[in-house]
């Protein structure tokens, strides 16, 4: 008998991070709705169909919307209302969201209208997998949602061509949303009472973003990690600040992660044992001796944030929700995204402040009163300028980080003539990071190579194993700086082998302690 195809099996508010993060990097597989969830979205359906031939006012059913909900909608237009919903709240502007993101999108809201709440039928959730799994992406623009009452705008352009408008890429064309269906194979959807209230109504926008940006971010805290223990070693420092002792008496469970992570890139280092008994400094400066309690509390904001937006990813967050064990539509305000607003800018401050210390390491290198190498990493200062602008490149991204994370959930705009008083702006807060995960990746990119430069000038002293094996993989991209040159390419080489994960996975097969640091 044939082994089954391999896919992504969608159980209903039993996402993980693990599976979000696999559904992330294996686009190709198909998603595959775990049968055990039909029954419930058949009950919920019925209920809204009763409650749509029934008489009395329900929100979303036979009412209008947001300010209107005191209009009551005759039954023969019901259908006509829910399809004017999509093309009323499709005005969305600005770029459109990366595919990486829409497919994270769409996973999301038929997850969550799967749960049975929300009194959609299967075949609404059937199609937006079938979206997803036949390649027809919907062209989201990016820009337009506040984050309450749900990502309004973003997912109107999101189901749009659900019924057949709107516009696609398929096979990297972009087609208007009827041809894209044609040519998948796929028909449109004629939309039933609540069903598109109940596509708008979300917070799979914001949460698709800020889980994009969360993905990404372990393999930012990992290379920054290794930079920085590279750094220490090209710096002369001590790994005294990273023995356990001084972790467990304060009990932080990513900072004593961390120290252990610096304490096994840097075992084995010829490089501290030249140094160990014959050093007149006293202590390190911060960016070096603090590394373990900076990263570790950024790398316990990033778990935080996990559990957050896994909660976010499995939960209902549509209006009225539907329960069928009492027979009720209940209003309510799930589609309020607070919570993956705060996460968000909590993650905002931990990307900065990746990048603030790893300048700060890059300004200490090509300072040689501090760092005891040569001025600005050159062997002839002043014919040469060495790192000197690419540091100043460093520090305009690092700045640049300060202005994107200011808190976006501080932020509140009325909307719908004041009945939408307070919202959370969580779609900004997860747009914007990645952009600052881009900045801190080059950032951090910037520190590999002035470390490895700094190196350089210490042999024939080696690093520690594990580093030494990071020196190579970044003299494979980047050979040292013997006079000036650009090296614009050169930290967009290493920048990929950040933002990619090459680099931690080129040196976690030797270190477990590394696996730690990754979310999932």
């Amino acid at each position: 008998m044939a082994a089954p195809a391999p896919s992504h099996r969608i159980a209903p508010g039993a996402l993980t991070l693990g599976q979000l993060r696999a559904i992330w990097e294996q686009p190709q597989l198909p998603l595959v709705l775990a049968d055990d969830c039909r029954p419930g979205i058949r009950a919920s359906a019925a209920l809204v169909q009763r409650a749509a031939e029934g008489e009395a006012p329900v929100y979303g059913v036979n009412t209008g919307f947001g300010k209107l909900a005191t209009q009551r909608i005759a039954r023969d237009d019901l259908a006509l209302l829910q399809l004017r919903l999509l093309r009323s709240h499709a005005v969305g502007v600005g770029e459109p969201l990366p595919g990486r993101v829409v497919r994270l999108v769409l996973l999301l809201k038929a997850a969550s209208l799967a749960r049975g709440y929300s009194g959609v039928r299967e075949e609404v959730v059937d199609g937006l997998l079938a979206l997803c799994n036949r390649g027809v992406l919907p062209i989201v623009p990016a820009q337009g949602s506040v984050g309450a009452s749900g990502d309004l705008a973003p997912l109107a352009h999101l189901c749009l061509p659900l019924v057949g408008e709107g516009e696609a890429l398929l096979d990297g064309e972009r087609l208007p949303g009827a041809e894209a269906l044609r040519r998948a194979g796929l028909q449109p959807l004629q939309l039933g009472p609540k069903e598109g209230l109940a596509l708008i109504n979300g917070t799979q926008v914001s949460t698709a973003l800020a889980l994009d940006a969360l993905l990404a971010a372990d393999r930012l805290l990992e290379a920054a990690v290794i930079a920085g223990a590279l750094t220490l070693d090209a710096a002369r420092g001590s790994d005294g600040p990273f023995d356990p002792r001084i972790h467990a008496v304060r009990g932080q469970p990513g900072q004593i992660d961390c120290a252990a992570a610096y304490r096994a890139l840097l075992e084995g280092s010829a490089i501290r044992r030249s140094h160990l008994n014959n050093d007149d400094r006293v202590q390190d400066p911060y960016c070096l001796r603090c590394q373990p309690q900076v990263m570790g509390a950024c790398l316990d904001q990033m778990r935080h944030a996990a559990q957050v937006l896994v909660r976010e990813a499995n939960a209902v967050t549509d209006n009225p929700l539907v329960f069928t064990d009492g027979g009720e539509l209940l209003s309510g305000g799930n589609f309020h995204a607070e919570p993956v607003a705060l996460a968000c800018d909590a993650l905002a401050v931990a990307i900065a402040e990746i990048g603030a210390i790893a300048e700060r390491r890059v300004a200490m290198l090509v300072d040689t009163v501090v760092s005891r190498l040569p001025p600005f990493l050159t062997a002839e200062p002043g014919l040469n300028s060495g790192f000197m602008i690419v540091h100043v490149t460093a520090a305009a991204l690092a700045s640049e980080n300060k202005s994107l994370a200011h808190p976006a959930s501080v932020d509140s705009l009325p909307t719908s003539a004041n009945q939408e008083d307070h919202v959370s702006m969580a779609t900004f807060a997860a747009r914007r990071l990645q952009p600052m995960l881009h900045n801190t990746s080059r950032i951090v990119a910037i520190e590999l190579l002035a470390a490895a430069q700094g190196i350089g000038f210490l042999r024939p002293l080696l690093s520690a194993p594990p580093l030494e094996g990071v020196l190579r993989l970044l003299r494979s991209v980047s050979p040292a700086l013997q006079a000036d040159r650009s090296l614009a390419r050169d930290i967009e080489a290493v920048h990929h082998l950040v933002a990619t994960g090459d680099l931690g996975r080129a040196t976690e097969r030797h270190i477990p302690a590394l696996h730690a640091l990754r979310l999932a």
